[in-house]
């Protein structure tokens, strides 16, 4: 196939749309569904993503895409009790494959509502039931098994979009576009992420253990494919917050670190244990967490509770959550590009960041530097910037 003609583009008023490859075959099978312009945006960018993790860290990988940019992203680690309470696959005995995927869903779960999911490795029925029972529009991989491939296409009546993407295509060194009639041409960012770019360590901690290093790894990849500007908090083999398409560095750096704030918050035993009635949707629990973790909840959502809630729950204090939230200790943050101010580090020291991995070159790179000495950071210069637009 060379061509897919598709419904419309990124709107309905944009119907004239398809994509093509202008030489050879596209890489692709569709084996159900009818993704669209956006889909196959989120699939390509998502699967980038997998696919380098995968090679880098040698580990199933798995990424949740929303609007271009990954809601979360992880390594298949075994989840703990409390992360697949928090994640809702108690139920599930999940495959290395799988636990990659609700790591990257569990992230993020407000964001992900919806996702475009991405798996490096073949989709086994694990990973198939974690997809089933989630709110999402398709899914990229480099195959399935029988059984899973059956399960999902059961998924949205039928209609679940459900990609096979060669995993050894390599496109051509030189990508274009074209903006507003004018065709922009660059070589593609093939600049390989590893381990070498930890080394150049600039602060008087200069300890970075084994697992530091991987998420720092996993940050870093995942910001490749982030639009920008961009932050991203990981820890544990996964993301846990990740800021996107922000005019200021600062302003990145509170998103993902607000949202790394509700990852952890999530995982507190009165949200775990809150009494949902029974037969509420897991969308529905996920916006009543969000709600619930809020300092500014109004009376009138409050009232809304009576129809989720067995009895009415006492929100956590702020006091409760700082308390929770000092015990989030070594995290990892990765930023596309430099910090130009302090004021970065004294928010991500705020959600329990220790490692850090950044480009350098800010003329304030020595009071940054100073920041993380106050805090007993790690930081490493990569010399590698990761604009993605």
């Amino acid at each position: 196939m060379k061509e897919f003609i598709l419904k419309y583009g990124c709107n309905p008023q944009q119907k004239q749309a398809k994509i093509y490859s202008k030489d050879g075959d596209l890489p692709f099978k569709i084996l159900n569904g009818t993704p669209g312009y956006i889909n196959f945006l989120d699939a390509f960018n998502s699967w980038q993503l997998v696919k380098e993790l995968k090679i880098a860290l040698k580990m199933p990988a798995a990424a949740s895409f929303k609007h271009v940019s990954p809601a979360g992203a992880a390594v298949g680690l075994p989840l703990n009790d409390t992360l697949k309470k928090s994640y809702a696959v108690e139920d599930i005995e999940l495959s290395s494959v799988a636990a990659a995927y609700a790591r990257a869903r569990g992230a993020d779960r407000m964001s992900s509502y919806g996702d475009w999911a991405a798996i490096s490795d073949v989709v086994d029925l694990p990973t198939a039931k974690v997809l089933s029972r989630a709110v999402s529009d398709g899914v990229i991989a480099s195959g399935y098994t029988d059984e899973a491939l059956k399960l999902l296409k059961k998924k949205k009546k039928g209609k679940y979009c459900i990609i096979e993407m060669d995993f050894n295509y390599e496109p051509k060194g030189i990508e274009t576009r074209d903006v507003y009639g004018v065709i922009f041409e660059q070589n593609r960012n093939d600049g390989l992420i590893n381990y070498d770019m930890l080394n150049n360590i600039v602060t008087e901690n200069k300890d970075m253990p084994e697992k530091a290093k991987r998420d720092l790894i996993i940050a870093m990849i995942t910001l490749k494919y982030t639009q920008s500007n961009s932050v991203c908090y990981a820890f544990d083999g996964q993301v846990i917050g990740c800021g996107a398409g922000q005019q200021s560095r600062v302003h990145c750096t509170r998103l993902a670190g607000s949202k790394a704030d509700i990852w952890y918050l999530r995982q507190h035993p009165r949200v775990l244990n809150l009494p949902f009635k029974k037969g509420i949707k897991r969308p529905n629990i996920d916006n009543v967490i969000d709600q619930f973790l809020r300092d500014d909840v109004t009376e009138s959502e409050k009232e809304g509770w009576n129809d989720i809630f067995e009895e009415m729950p006492v929100q956590l204090t702020r006091e409760e959550k700082d308390q929770w939230l000092s015990t989030l200790n070594g995290v990892s943050l990765g930023s596309d590009a430099f910090f130009p101010f302090r004021d970065n580090i004294d928010r991500a020291a705020k959600s329990g960041v220790k490692y850090i991995v950044q480009p350098g070159g800010s003329i304030r790179d020595d009071i940054v530097v100073q920041a993380c000495n106050e805090y007993d950071m790690t930081m490493a210069f990569s010399n590698l910037r990761l604009f993605h637009h």
